[in-house]
């Protein structure tokens, strides 16, 4: 999902109370906080040998260890937060975000919004797990280091030869 389908989501349901599920029955505590909203440019080389780039959007929840609130935050409470970091830094709205959250019994890591449950009072964003993958296998390539590809000229005389025992 990208910001600009995330954040209009959240515009159309200011009211409602912000919540997010990180697994079956597993939500982040509604005393939470956005800490952070990052804009982060990611360059790598992939186990192909290709260079890619990408830019994330990644927002940031903190569960404190004193538990402040039985309720969460209403959505235009989140707003004034996006709002204020906007101010600062432009978001992209055509990339990809992430929720980044992990607590005392559960590690910190980014999560995709999968999509909203909505009910009389909640927006519950549906988290699914950032999953690794092999961008070399997905073009069709090759995963890892290609083999090296002995020219015949180089094969030392008599190596493959009936008697040599090679096959």
């Amino acid at each position: 999902m990208n910001w600009s389908a995330f954040k209009n989501q959240l515009v159309q349901h200011p009211d409602l109370h912000l919540q997010f599920q990180f697994g079956e029955n597993q939500f982040v505590h509604p005393s939470f906080h956005i800490t952070e909203i990052k804009q982060t440019a990611v360059t790598s080389v992939d186990c192909g040998g290709k260079m890619n780039a990408w830019t994330e959007i990644i927002l940031q929840l903190w569960e404190p260890a004193q538990k402040e609130t039985p309720r969460s935050m209403k959505v235009s409470k989140a707003l004034q937060i996006i709002e204020q970091v906007e101010k600062s830094l432009p978001l992209n709205p055509n990339v990809t975000v992430k929720i980044e959250f992990g607590n005392d019994t559960f590690d910190t890591r980014q999560m995709h919004p999968q999509d909203f449950q909505f009910t009389e009072e909640e927006i519950i964003v549906n988290l699914i797990a950032d999953k690794t993958q092999c961008k070399a296998i997905n073009r069709g390539e090759t995963c890892g280091t290609p083999k090296q590809k002995i020219k015949l000229a180089e094969v030392p005389a008599g190596c493959c030869t009936p008697e040599s025992g090679c096959c």
